[in-house]
């Protein structure tokens, strides 16, 4: 059978491209490019910042004045902290301190959640999960053979041997060949984007109740050229294909967008599978596993494979701390219903996990939550060709993450639409995504420049170190300085604890340890402090100093390979 793309028309969107076997066959003349309405700047295409959210109404305050927030606040604490280092020296140290110590006992909290997260994992991966769906699915709970996964694939400029390793990972997951759709996300502005779609559906249609592919067109009006847009005219042409033509159930469908690298736990879908069709919140639930950077983690430079750690360490800690609010992150899976009820992505925001999260908060009167599955994937690592190549890699994706400081404003915005919510309710979100973005660039800029400037300025205010070593009892009259480096000494103990988990978990080698990878292995934890200025702190200043000023980001694919 000759596979060819069908070209069908969505709800006025334009035009997108699908392949299936099951499809029409139509002569490639009839493949038209895309081209813009005119009606947008096509100079800033792939640009971010000035937008109405989609559509929504106007906010009561200017979205620009909501963007800057962040960054304001972290001017503010650069500006403040630099004449109180002179004004008020003391002062300026303890609350640096205090910072310090909060962080740390943070990070002890975080390796808590992180021990209790593997055990969980362990567990999990015992469970057969169509035997718990026979012993415990209410009597409300979708029938096992009615659930149906869509999986949402964006990509762009991705090497077609990583669409294979991700299809392939796809085709191995539980009755993948009756039950999943999978569907390429192209982008338009990727040349022979189409003819690599075709040669992957070509040789995986068969592994899959459905593949599909569809095109993203560049250039419409009111979108930027993200993963956002991509999804989002992807989920829409999916739903009108599986819903209105094929006549599946909008309410059995669980869709999952996945980064192009992702390759699921083998179990991953088998335990999804359960946890929505048992779940009667099922349409007020997203999904989120616990995210390693293992797929290449022996090909990426050893000094960053500590930074690679740590993130693999708290993203783990936020899923299992009962105390903390996880949020979705790279990978997650909601159902159709509640994404078509809340209007799917937004098409010009870069942080689109967080929110579509928030939109779909707000959306359903402040009721949707994140339900954990302790089943870990696996993600690419950036990398480059060289160190430093490397690390301007890392900074880039940091740079895009740290976008995400728009949400602050995004949630203000929406809880000033929305008073009929309880304020407990959004205020916590609210907290939840402002804490790890103010502490991440004001709480950075006090930790970093109160704990040094004061010092440098005022060297009086800490005991002199060889007064120390003969006297350790003088300690008792610099309390200030002894919370300080308490807080210090317990954050470097944690990081090794969390590079040892990460360890333990990665998986074989590829190839035998050299003595210079031991030797790197071992700098980089006394080149942590500088490996994150540069690769978290930095990134993410900037971003929030160009969203105060008003700088659009262009959106840029991470090297990975």
């Amino acid at each position: 059978m000759v596979i060819v793309p069908q070209v069908s028309h969505w709800a006025g969107l334009g035009v997108v491209l699908s392949l299936s076997p099951f499809d029409a066959t139509i002569e490639r003349k009839d493949i038209v490019p895309y081209q813009s309405s005119g009606g947008r700047r096509n100079s800033v295409q792939l640009g971010v910042g000035r937008s109405l959210w989609a559509g929504t109404p106007p906010p009561a305050i200017p979205e620009r004045t909501l963007d800057g927030i962040p960054g304001c606040l972290a001017w503010i604490a650069l500006l403040v902290s630099i004449v109180a280092a002179v004004a008020f020296p003391r002062a300026l140290l303890l609350v640096a301190a205090l910072l310090g110590f909060y962080t740390a006992v943070r990070f002890l909290l975080a390796g808590i959640a992180n021990i209790r997260g593997l055990r969980l994992i362990k567990r999990w991966e015992q469970i057969n999960w169509r035997d718990r769906y026979r012993q415990d699915a209410p009597p409300d709970a979708l029938a096992w053979d009615d659930v149906h996964h869509l999986v949402i694939v964006p990509n762009y400029k991705e090497p077609v041997e990583i669409l294979q390793r991700t299809l392939e990972n796809l085709a191995a997951q539980h009755e993948a060949q009756r039950r999943m759709t999978v569907v390429l996300a192209m982008e338009a502005a990727e040349e022979g984007c189409v003819e690599k779609a075709e040669g992957l559906v070509s040789a995986y249609a068969h592994c899959f109740a459905n593949l599909y592919f569809t095109v993203h067109p560049r250039g419409l009006p009111g979108e930027m050229q993200c993963k956002s847009a991509n999804q989002a005219w992807a989920a829409r042409w999916a739903r009108r294909k599986l819903v209105d033509e094929r006549g599946y159930n909008l309410d059995h469908v669980l869709v999952t967008t996945q980064d192009a690298d992702t390759l699921w736990h083998p179990h991953h879908f088998y335990a999804l599978t359960y946890l929505f069709a048992a779940n009667p919140e099922r349409y007020l639930r997203f999904w989120q596993a616990p995210i390693r950077y293992h797929t290449n983690i022996w090909e990426i430079n050893p000094l960053l494979r500590i930074v690679n750690a740590y993130s693999t360490a708290l993203e783990l800690a936020y899923l299992a701390a009962p105390w903390w609010i996880p949020m979705p992150m790279s990978s997650y899976s909601l159902s159709l219903r509640l994404l078509d009820a809340s209007g799917y992505w937004d098409p010009d925001v870069i942080a689109d996990e967080w929110h579509m999260f928030i939109k779909a908060f707000f959306n359903r009167q402040g009721q949707v939550k994140l339900e954990r599955v302790f089943l870990p994937f696996s993600a690419t690592a950036v990398t480059g060709s060289t160190f430093w190549d490397a690390i301007k890699n890392r900074y880039l994706q940091t740079l895009r993450h740290a976008w995400g400081s728009k949400e602050v404003g995004y949630i203000l915005a929406k809880m000033l639409e929305h008073p009929e919510i309880q304020f407990q309710d959004s205020f916590r979100l609210l907290f939840r995504v402002a804490h790890d973005i103010l502490l991440a660039g004001a709480g950075w800029v006090i930790l970093t420049i109160g704990s040094q400037l004061p010092v440098l300025l005022n060297p009086s205010i800490v005991p002199p170190v060889g007064d120390i070593a003969q006297n350790p009892a003088l300690l008792v009259n610099y309390p200030t300085y002894v919370l300080l480096s308490l807080a210090g000494a317990l954050v470097v103990v944690l990081g090794v604890i969390f590079w040892v988990q990460d360890v333990i978990v990665r998986p074989p080698r590829t190839r035998p340890q050299t003595v210079q990878e031991r030797i790197l292995a071992l700098l980089s934890f006394p080149l942590l402090p500088f490996l994150t200025l540069v690769v978290v702190a930095l990134p993410t200043l900037q971003a929030q100093t160009r969203l105060l000023v008003g700088i659009p980001l262009r959106f840029k694919v991470s090297k990975k390979v």
